[in-house]
């Protein structure tokens, strides 16, 4: 089995032009963690994902805290939020390198490659760079853990 076996084909992603705005209400609308940026080739060449966007909003403090378990509440900061102008802002700013897999990839190494990058999702690519898919952690763990059912008794 491979990760194209797996994968969702219905992915959603925004052009490199899009403003941080619109990637925050593809990800509300959608309901999804991670949001591919892909040129008008339709080639991957980043992500942002629903952790980048709220750490627009956290405050400063927060980074530099290691235990934040006395902090009760953040008070007045809970209802900030980011400017019109950061809003606005290409998301391209905002983007991370994505780590990706080709289509034909196994599922063993797709999965350790997530554990190794600390991904809870991964964008699948044809040869030529082309977003084709998305795959999550559950969608390898169950393709996997289906093939159980075959093991001799």
């Amino acid at each position: 089995m491979n990760i194209s076996d797996c994968m969702k084909r219905n992915v959603v992603s925004i052009p490199e032009t899009a403003s941080i705005r619109e990637a925050a209400a593809v990800i509300v609308k959608k309901h999804i963690g991670l949001l591919p940026i892909v040129d008008g080739n339709d080639r991957l060449i980043g992500v942002v994902g629903l952790r980048d966007l709220l750490n627009l909003e956290l405050p400063d403090f927060v980074r530099f805290i290691d235990d934040l378990d006395f902090v009760h509440d953040f008070g007045a900061v809970e209802t900030t939020r980011p400017s019109a102008e950061m809003l606005d802002t290409p998301v391209k700013t905002l983007m991370k390198d994505a780590y990706t897999v080709e289509e034909g990839c196994g599922l063993l190494r797709a999965y350790a490659l997530m554990l190794q990058y600390n991904l809870h999702d991964m964008p699948v690519v044809s040869k030529d760079g082309k977003l084709i898919g998305i795959a999550s952690r559950v969608d390898i763990g169950t393709s996997i853990l289906s093939a159980w059912d075959k093991v001799a008794k």
